[in-house]
């Protein structure tokens, strides 16, 4: 009786062939920049790549369902192939994990502005009193109607999910570590 093996699952990114031909375009443009030529343009491989690896990131039970999921995919290709000539094969050999950092943080910078946009399309929409006039009725109705979209947005959005971020501590110069033994008022 033989045994059966299971065949290796095949990776949707080759991590070595991608690393290499990244490795490969940095070369082309620093060569390119050294003799004052323009950058060549990323490969159709690497950039299939890069795809590939946004749109499976996108899959994630924590971007999946977001209904801006193919702005998010574009952001991360945008930030991709902006910040791809910084990745240094001498310091990594993982250009897999670069690439998908980089398209991770993209994310969660479009989930940001979403959601602030959101919190800013709410609150003019609370503020103009559209919504309160929507709901009328004609002459002769005297049914009551409610506007669950207004009773909505009051019940949930007095604390909006976006919340601006608040300003930079500043630094504090008060001596650290070895520094509190020594006096430097000393004249």
């Amino acid at each position: 009786m033989t045994k059966r093996t299971k065949a290796k699952p095949e990776h949707y990114v080759n991590n070595k062939e991608f690393t290499a031909a990244i490795a490969e375009h940095n070369n082309a443009v620093k060569k390119a920049v050294a003799e004052g030529k323009e950058p060549p343009r990323v490969t159709e491989y690497i950039g299939e790549c890069i795809y590939k690896i946004a749109t499976r990131l996108s899959t994630k039970p924590n971007f999946i369902n977001y209904s801006y999921r193919d702005e998010m995919i574009c952001d991360g290709i945008e930030n991709c192939l902006q910040y791809i000539n910084n990745f240094n094969p001498e310091k990594s050999q993982n250009a897999f994990a670069y690439i998908t950092q980089i398209i991770y943080y993209a994310f969660l910078r479009r989930i940001q502005k979403e959601k602030k946009q959101a919190a800013i399309k709410h609150k003019a929409i609370m503020n103009s009193g559209i919504l309160t006039d929507a709901v009328s009725s004609m002459e002769g109705d005297s049914t009551v109607y409610d506007n669950s979209y207004v009773e909505f947005l009051q019940n949930n959005l007095e604390e909006p999910n976006y919340k601006p971020r608040g300003k930079k501590k500043e630094k504090d110069n008060r001596p650290v570590g070895v520094e509190k033994y020594f006096n430097t008022n000393k004249k």
